[in-house]
């Protein structure tokens, strides 16, 4: 897969601004609560504010640990039971539903990484929310899963599809793109493609083995 040249060092900085992005917010709701605690104690709507900002911080960070950390050795293998339960933590603070089905069994780390970093761009695409759903088909040698985002308006972010089709970006990858890149990145070193279609309201993000022989891991088919 042709993607743009990242120093691991550029990576590692963009990824952890990336972390910083996600949490800056309910962490700063917390401290926005306690500021109103000292001025109001035991005010109902400020512990509700500080308790529900930091369910918030936390299932982001449960997320992110997996999503974007070491997760282990590079051989090291993840329950894709655990890969749920931070995928559920996580969505429960948006607005799209989570749907996963599928056997729960351990698999090599990048696979988990992949399929929660995918989970990340399906709900980017649609904003307003309605469904995320995760369908392991199967594991092993030969790994298959999809992730479908449906919901109005449908809007794959143009970065990925831009990585993903193999085009130019029109600058470096930055803060707002390593989530994207990260995400094929994953795909190509775990050896697997990502093929994208879009029809109506769903996108559907379907990852299979690359082929052995002229290797093609990702397309887009709109």
């Amino acid at each position: 897969m042709e993607l743009p040249p990242v120093s691991a060092p550029d990576l590692a900085a963009l990824l952890a601004s990336r972390l910083c992005h996600d949490i800056i917010s309910p962490v700063g709701a917390v401290q926005s609560g306690l500021e109103l605690l000292d001025e109001m104690p035991n005010d109902p709507e400020s512990m509700a504010l500080v308790r529900n900002s930091t369910k918030s911080a936390v299932a982001k960070l449960q997320f992110a640990r997996i999503a974007y950390g070491a997760s282990g050795s590079s051989t090291a293998e993840i329950d894709l039971g655990d890969a749920r339960s931070v995928a559920e933590g996580f969505m429960s603070f948006e607005r799209a539903n989570l749907v996963w089905s599928g056997e729960r069994a351990y698999v090599p780390k990048n696979i988990a990484k992949l399929m929660l970093n995918l989970l990340v761009v399906a709900n980017a695409s649609v904003p307003r929310g309605r469904e995320v759903k995760i369908e392991v088909e199967a594991l092993g040698a030969a790994p298959r899963f999809t992730v479908t985002a449906s919901g109005t308006p449908l809007r794959v972010p143009q970065k990925f599809r831009a990585l993903l089709a193999g085009e130019p970006l029109a600058e470096a990858v930055d803060a707002h793109g390593v989530q994207p890149y990260y995400t094929l990145l994953l795909a190509r070193e775990a050896k697997l493609k990502v093929e994208l279609t879009s029809e109506g309201d769903s996108a559907v993000f379907k990852v299979t083995p690359a082929d052995s022989g002229q290797e093609k891991p990702a397309s887009l088919e709109v």
